[in-house]
């Protein structure tokens, strides 16, 4: 299969050793001949939270608006926004409804929208741990940076659940 030049291929997963615990996410961006990787982990985190930072710093890194496809193997990810999850969550200030209560994340999902409103963007999901060459590197770098050494805070998720200078 030929892909087009003028995409960027994005991919990117996330982890958390505990599940919350030390956590990280992995991102490989192809454009053409190019591949970058880039990943970095947090003391005390979740794997969603990693799961969105990745797709986040992908978006980010991109110097220039541009038409990007980027593969997960999170559906919180690929739903929250594709199905309007997201979007609906901030216009009720941050709430899943009467009776479910606050949406989490909301300060990694606020920085995904401004990051998606920048480019055109197709999501697609593949099966983690299915064998996708590039979904299993973002894998291997989101555990490696997980096990990495004097990790920094997620400060926002520290904060909420009170672990700040606790770790």
């Amino acid at each position: 299969m030929v892909k087009d030049p003028l995409v960027v291929f994005a991919y990117s997963d996330g982890s958390a050793i505990g599940n919350p615990g030390p956590g990280g996410y992995g991102v490989v961006l192809k454009y053409g001949e190019t591949v970058n990787e880039l990943s970095a982990g947090y003391r005390h985190t979740t794997n969603n939270r990693m799961e969105l930072l990745g797709a986040i710093v992908a978006l980010e890194t991109l110097k220039h608006s541009c038409h990007v496809e980027l593969t997960s193997d999170s559906r919180y990810l690929i739903d929250g926004i594709s199905k309007g999850w997201a979007e609906r969550w901030r216009a009720n200030g941050w709430r899943r409804g009467k009776q479910r209560g606050k949406a989490l994340n909301s300060d990694l999902w606020e920085r995904l929208l401004k990051a998606v409103a920048r480019h055109d963007l197709t999501f697609k999901w593949v099966r983690g741990h299915a064998g996708h060459p590039e979904n299993e590197r973002c894998d291997q770098l989101a555990n490696q940076a997980a096990r990495g050494i004097d990790l920094p805070a997620d400060e926002e998720y520290e904060r909420i659940n009170g672990r700040v200078g606790d770790v």
